[in-house]
């Protein structure tokens, strides 16, 4: 533990002599960071996808190097410090979990959430969903908004209703689609999408670890496929679709060969 303690005082020595000699450290605010921390959340979110744990490792300093940042530079102004940070956070954990640190008994997963939502309206919140960030990206949000009504209970039975209702959002869906009202279409492909993402819990799967997988699948493929063209001296433009495809089965075939 006195490691640990001493290496993250050398991280608030480091910063504090930045922010008092860097001309690059010393110009920053809360406000010019922020753009920054959000790259570095994605960078560490691409490492976790790869499952590199090396890159995770870095990716987590430079995150732990924001948090620090963003202290030091509250503390200035008289906001806040590190310590008030951490401070803040013990005192929500041990809060929010009364069954450690209290008399609370629970059964499970399932009850821990529960539990952890009347909390949070206890504590001033008017509605469970007021601890979805507005900005996150739409299909985390729409994921999020599904895990806290389902810890209150607002929730289907079993993942055969849930897929039924996905069922029912593509019928409808392919009747706007037939009728051609745009605005319609647009509605009912986003009920699709959010009745998809409220089965994917019920499969276990994360959609956004789902879709960026595939992303990066479909890349890669696609990249291997341009080579074999190039290697050929072939170019799309060149191509018919069916031409095309035949490349692309020969770069699926490549990878999972390989893998």
């Amino acid at each position: 533990m006195h490691s640990k303690i001493k290496a993250f005082e050398r991280l608030l020595n480091i910063m504090d002599e930045l922010r008092e000699k860097c001309p690059w450290d010393q110009k920053q605010t809360i406000q010019s960071l922020r753009y920054l921390t959000i790259e570095e959340l994605y960078e560490l979110s691409d490492a976790i996808i790869d499952n590199d744990m090396q890159e995770v490792k870095k990716e987590l300093g430079d995150i732990l190097l924001h948090i620090v940042f963003y202290s030091r530079i509250a503390s200035e102004k008289n906001y806040f410090d590190i310590e008030d940070v951490i401070n803040s956070i013990c005192e929500k954990l041990i809060h929010r979990h009364p069954h450690i640190y209290g008399d609370t008994k629970v059964g499970n997963e399932y009850d821990v959430k529960k539990n952890w939502e009347k909390l949070k309206l206890k504590e001033g919140k008017t509605s469970v969903l007021e601890g979805v960030p507005k900005s996150l990206p739409a299909l985390v949000k729409a994921y999020r908004i599904q895990e806290k009504v389902h810890g209150v209970g607002f929730d289907w039975d079993n993942k055969k209703q849930v897929w039924d209702k996905v069922i029912e959002e593509i019928e409808e869906l392919k009747v706007e689609v037939l009728n051609g009202d745009q605005k319609k279409i647009e509605s009912e492909f986003g009920d699709v999408i959010f009745a998809l993402t409220n089965y994917s819990r019920f499969i276990n799967v994360n959609p956004e670890d789902a879709i960026e997988k595939a992303n990066k699948k479909f890349m890669k493929r696609f990249k291997l496929m341009e080579k074999l063209l190039k290697d050929e001296g072939l170019n799309f433009d060149q191509m018919n679709l069916e031409e095309m495809d035949i490349y692309w089965n020969k770069a699926k075939n490549i990878i999972n060969t390989l893998e």
